[in-house]
């Protein structure tokens, strides 16, 4: 049973304004009565006794310490409320959990306390199962019981074939010492959650993973192949358990299990036959089963209407292997955790490309559509060229321009303009000419009305790509954040995880809050040597994966809590100031993970491929712009290319002592990981202020706290202002008595103009040497401002976007925040049916956007 098994009965009391006021926790909980009627717990066995009032007091206690506006005696009566003769104890778990998570929308602090009351049902459903006594919630009998439990956590896990044997060869002493307990209190009510739902350990349902074991369980089988690894491990759990640092969702579902499938995307190529194209089918899904994001490159296979030579026949073209595709990615959905997830990729001269556009329509034929399939533009320089100069485009099939897929750049610009005068000259069988502008317009149209295919750049991927020596990109992965070579024989692989940029601030000299540079340089060498263990650790499902990732050992280190960091720091999103910060942030980020794979090449070899590398070359990626300037006209690119740090030095080192990994940067979505951690996700702006995220898990009120303590501090934080909230969709734009610079400072992505995230983006991708998983935000679309955003992109040399989000004109989704909690409403089969809770007088929009926000298929990176 989860929390969506019981409701609360009644509304929030009579009290909120005193509670968003921020009464303080009592020190000790106050004597309650008992209600009127004896309320008696049925326990597992069936057996009924009186409710023990001080215990559960004693429980909404120590959930409540530590934390200001919150009081234990609220979150108390509301569930002495709820309660029925004859309650279950573990229904009385729940109705605690939902009395606090009630109120919310009143004070953000309410989620800790409801993570830590679903901490107290979790410890309770871990600590019985593996046979240990079930301590009271205080720190101290937490913290005591927390290193016999975990060695018993190791034993069991191993012995139900769920963990991998070798994790009792290391000193459980030693590691069950440096466990933190106290740090399961860190959590948010919807990061616990998560974890509960979908990445503790359990057997027939039931957990018996408690946080801090999750964390080093993970550091654990990351450390496994290291000379010192109890040594190694306790420094990973450190950066995993404070939030510093996360690995991407499949190294947290699986390290330290009997199958480490630890790796997060990867990108295939299919060839031009049903053998290729169905074998590539079969490693989708192979490669879906455990966890993985999948890039899929499809411009090989030959369009309508070419011939066949094995047949004398005609082909019906990429789309009918398409729908194939999809529906393999909707039966393989990732172990039963996840939904599978793919994205089809294909370059724009394809003679399909125009009904490629049209495959995720809910119209037309079904039987060549992809309702459940990502789908992504491979856009060339020369087409936006076209484009600039509105002449024509022609479309060619694979099978009669081979050559074309592999070419970029100059090369192939002028390869393609060969194959038109052969085409005109009759030597080409399929082609055909369309006016490069109209399809650039139906591109658009199409992201706009469905979401895709989203718009990528195959000339700045492979111009600034370190591997060029040895292969060509041909696509980006599910979410176009990874630019990896791929080709029939390889099939590319990335190993993901994000630094938490929200952790690494401090305050400087003159006592505002500034980048914590030496902190960062530690988090960031130490994830790199995280994440190059997992090419070592890794369990391949198939050889080509294997071959590839040991062969170039690419990762991908990238940033969440981006937007938690510029609340903290004062920095409006949509100005020059955060333009600048993130600039400076991710120059840090970049020069410390280059540093630290190089170090890791002096220690334990470059990778195989490095010769020839632009790496080999000391090119860094500061410095491959460049390339990329050589083959744009003037006026195509406009990056900045300052920098504030000793490159000099460091080229010289990586050029010298090599590299350990082929790639080793990449901003991914982190959905999940940023949940977990309590942070915004990636680089994205805040959604909204005030509303219900809805995810694989359920659906969960979020408020930003560092709004509602601005708020605070202004004395503006009150039952009015919730409302107002809730009546203009969580955004202060149109509160008049919230300070201008408030609203400026946590103006919400519909309201900033997108050109501000794209600034940001390029600052970023100068330092990056693969790219970033880019949302774009337009409050009232036309054709003129996506055409107008997207040559931006192009020009500010962006290697990738993704989803278009654009706000529908009604909000036909309403849903009450208070009490209910979205769709969390359901009550546990044998009580009573509640009162349903009257909905407050303003309900706040759920879904304003064309993709929905948090839609589970778009965290299979991260």
């Amino acid at each position: 049973m989860t929390v969506e098994s019981l409701r609360p009965a009644r509304p929030v009391p009579a009290d909120r304004r005193a509670i968003a006021e921020g009464t303080p926790a009592p020190v000790a909980p106050a004597p309650l009565d008992l209600p009127e009627r004896v309320v008696r717990v049925k326990d597992a066995q069936g057996d009924l006794a009186p409710l023990d009032v001080e215990r559960l007091a004693t429980t909404v206690h120590e959930a409540c310490a530590g934390l200001s506006g919150v009081t234990a005696q609220t979150v108390l009566d509301e569930t002495l409320r709820n309660l029925y003769d004859g309650i279950g104890a573990e229904e009385l778990a729940l109705a605690q959990i939902m009395a606090a998570r009630s109120m919310v929308e009143i004070e953000p602090h309410y989620s800790q306390v409801a993570a830590r009351l679903l901490l107290e049902k979790l410890r309770a459903e871990a600590l019985t199962f593996l046979g240990r006594p079930v301590p009271d919630a205080s720190p101290e009998a937490v913290a005591a019981s927390y290193p016999a439990a975990f060695e018993a956590f190791v034993r069991r896990g191993i012995a139900l074939d769920l963990l991998d044997p070798t994790l009792a060869d290391f000193d459980l002493d030693r590691i069950a010492a440096a466990l933190r307990p106290e740090r399961d209190r860190d959590f948010q009510f919807l990061g616990l959650q998560t974890l509960y739902d979908r990445y503790l350990q359990h057997s027939d349902g039931v957990r018996f993973e408690l946080p801090q074991m999750f964390f080093m369980r993970v550091a654990m089988g990351l450390a496994l192949r290291e000379e010192e690894r109890e040594a190694r491990a306790i420094e990973f759990y450190e950066l995993l358990s404070t939030f510093a640092f996360m690995c991407s969702t499949p190294t947290l579902f699986n390290s330290g299990t009997t199958r480490p499938q630890l790796s997060s995307c990867f990108l295939t190529t299919v060839e031009d036959d049903l053998s290729g194209i169905f074998h590539g089918i079969r490693n989708n899904a192979m490669l879906s089963k455990y966890a993985g994001g999948l890039g899929n490159d499809w411009t090989p296979v030959r369009g309508l209407g070419a011939h066949i030579k094995g047949t004398n026949g005609s082909s019906q073209g990429v789309v009918p292997f398409l729908k194939i595709a999809n529906d393999t990615a909707v039966a393989v959905n990732q172990g039963g955790k996840r939904l599978g997830a793919v994205c089809a990729y294909l370059e724009t001269w394809h003679v399909d490309v125009e009904e490629f556009l049209d495959l995720r329509k809910n119209t037309g034929d079904d039987r060549r559509r992809t309702h459940d399939m990502n789908t992504a533009n491979w856009v060339p320089d020369e087409f936006l060229r076209r484009v600039e100069a509105d002449d024509q485009w022609t479309l060619f099939s694979p099978d009669e321009v081979p050559d074309l897929h592999d070419l970029y750049g100059t090369a192939f610009a002028e390869r393609y303009r060969e194959y038109e005068r052969a085409a005109d000259r009759g030597e080409i069988r399929v082609f055909r000419r369309v006016r490069a502008v109209e399809l650039w317009r139906r591109m658009l149209t199409m992201l706009f009305e469905t979401g895709h295919p989203w718009i990528t750049f195959k000339d700045p991927c492979n111009l600034r790509s370190p591997q060029q020596h040895v292969g060509v990109v041909h696509s980006s992965n599910l979410c176009t954040e990874i630019t990896l070579n791929t080709s029939a024989d390889e099939v590319a692989v990335c190993n993901l995880g994000s630094v938490n940029l929200a952790e690494h601030l401090r305050p400087g000299p003159d006592g505002r809050l500034e980048l914590d540079r030496e902190r960062l340089a530690a988090t960031v060498t130490t994830a790199v040597r995280m994440l190059d263990n997992v090419v070592d650790v890794n369990f391949y499902t198939i050889p080509e994966a294997r071959r590839s990732n040991l062969r170039h050992r690419p990762v991908g280190l990238g940033m969440m809590g981006y937007q938690d960091a510029l609340f903290r720091l004062g920095l409006p999103i949509a100005s020059d100031e955060a333009v600048a910060f993130a600039d400076r942030s991710m120059e840090e980020i970049s020069y410390h993970a280059i540093a630290a794979s190089s170090d890791l090449a002096a220690q334990r070899g470059s990778y195989e491929s490095y010769a020839g590398s632009l790496w080999s070359r000391g090119v860094l990626p500061i410095d491959s712009i460049a390339l990329l300037a050589e083959q744009r006209q003037s006026g195509d690119l406009a990056m900045d290319t300052t920098s504030t740090m000793d490159w000099d030095a460091l080229r010289e080192r990586v050029r010298t002592v090599g590299m350990r990994n082929s790639n080793v940067m990449a901003i991914a979505p982190t959905a999940t990981i940023a949940n977990i951690s309590g942070v915004s996700q990636s680089i994205e702006p805040q959604y909204q202020n005030l509303f219900v995220k809805s995810n694989m898990s359920g659906d969960f009120t979020v408020v930003n706290p560092h709004l509602v303590a601005a708020l605070k501090e202004r004395g503006l934080w009150d039952e009015r202002m919730i409302a107002d909230l809730k009546r203009h969709d969580g955004r202060l734009g149109s509160i008049d008595r919230v300070p201008a610079e408030l609203r400026s400072l946590y103006a919400t992505a519909f309201e900033i103009d997108p050109k501000w995230l794209v600034l940001a983006a390029s600052r970023r991708q100068k330092w990056i040497d693969q790219a970033q998983s880019l949302n774009l935000y337009l409050a009232e679309p036309s054709g003129r401002k996506l055409d107008t955003l997207y040559r931006l992109a192009w020009r500010s040399g962006l290697k990738t976007t993704y989803y278009l989000r654009a706000q529908s004109a009604t909000h036909v989704e309403k849903s009450t925040l208070q009490g209910t909690d979205g769709r969390l409403n359901a009550v546990q089969a044998g009580g009573p049916t509640p009162t349903p809770a009257p909905a407050p007088e303003i309900p706040v929009a759920v879904s304003a956007a064309a993709c929905a926000i948090d839609d589970p298929e778009c965290e299979a990176c991260q």
